[in-house]
């Protein structure tokens, strides 16, 4: 018998077990100075990996200050500056590491890959692999974890 369409929150595979169905991810919302190349590849990344991105194209200065009313530490700042969900995302951090801190939940404030890598989400196609890691920043002391 045919299904009625009806989503229950969870899809039924052979055997009888559930498995819960996907929820959509949030909205990110990249800073990205008016001319930037690979933040605009960066951003096409997040799409790929089922981001819905808004852009807000920024003068350098006004860009800076979005990072500072972000509270981004110094260290960590890079080109592009995103907020999702309560976290600002630094840099070109992969979607894949934004996804898990969304699932996980963490007390941080946000995930940096300072300044521009090669290999990055972005810059991957000069330089396949990115030797930089992501950095979750600690909520309450601003430190690395």
């Amino acid at each position: 018998m045919m299904g009625t369409g009806v989503s229950c929150g969870s899809i039924v595979v052979p055997g009888g077990a559930k498995i819960a169905a996907a929820q959509p991810l949030p909205v990110i919302e990249v800073y990205m100075p008016t001319v930037c190349l690979a933040c605009i590849d960066y951003a096409e990344h997040l799409r790929q990996h089922g981001f819905k991105v808004t852009v807000n194209r920024l003068p350098m200065d006004d860009l800076e200050a979005t990072k500072a009313r972000l509270n981004v530490p110094n260290g960590y700042h890079a080109i592009p500056t995103a907020t999702v969900a309560g976290y600002f995302i630094e840099g070109h951090v992969p979607a894949e590491d934004i996804q898990l801190r969304l699932e996980k939940k963490p007390e941080a404030r946000g995930l940096a890959v300072p300044g521009l890598p090669l290999g990055a989400p972005g810059r991957e196609y000069s330089s396949p692999t990115c030797e930089t890691g992501c950095t979750t920043l600690d909520k309450t002391q601003g430190t690395e974890r």
